[in-house]
């Protein structure tokens, strides 16, 4: 597979789980007052929501980054375990009625076994390093081709411009 290919294919993918975090945040939303801590449930159907839109911006992206397909799937892996790894102690915290250690502004005084705070800083605490290395490379794949031009050439623009006004003039 080329890395246009690839790119296309993980861009789409991304689009396609950001939408799926919509769905799961307006799911979520009918229990925010049902968590043991409701005020986490509430964080959990914003931050849902937030990395929804965070990624389907991502996925619009990702066709236009300057990357070979180690990056890519470095980059995309990444961000997606990042993601989830931020969203599942969240809602773990919201159902145990924990958090406080962690993520005390949402969790207030909540605070749940050792066990249970340990598991939600081993995940979070993993989160930080994949995010921050995705944002590195994705940043570094945004550069612009050593001619000095973006990614999308004019000739595609051209291109997909003619096929429109074709399709238009044809009445598709």
């Amino acid at each position: 597979m080329s890395a246009s290919n690839l790119l296309l294919r993980e861009g789409h993918r991304l689009i396609q789980i950001g939408v799926a975090l919509f769905l799961f945040s307006a799911l979520e939303g009918f229990f925010v007052h049902a968590m043991t801590v409701p005020r986490l449930g509430l964080s959990v159907h914003t931050l849902s929501g937030l990395e929804g839109v965070i990624l389907i911006a991502l996925g619009l992206v990702w066709p236009r980054l300057q990357f070979g397909i180690v990056a890519a799937r470095i980059a995309f892996w990444f961000f997606v375990y990042s993601t989830f790894a931020t969203l599942l102690p969240y809602v773990l915290a919201a159902i145990w009625g924990a958090g406080n250690s962690i993520i005390p502004l949402a969790a207030g005084s909540a605070r749940g076994t050792p066990l249970q705070e340990t598991i939600l800083n081993v995940i979070l605490m993993t989160a930080a390093p994949t995010v921050l290395i995705s944002l590195v490379l994705i940043l570094w794949g945004l550069r612009l081709r050593s001619d000095g031009r973006d990614t999308t050439t004019q000739s595609n623009a051209a291109s997909s411009i003619g096929n429109a006004s074709a399709s238009v003039r044809d009445g598709e």
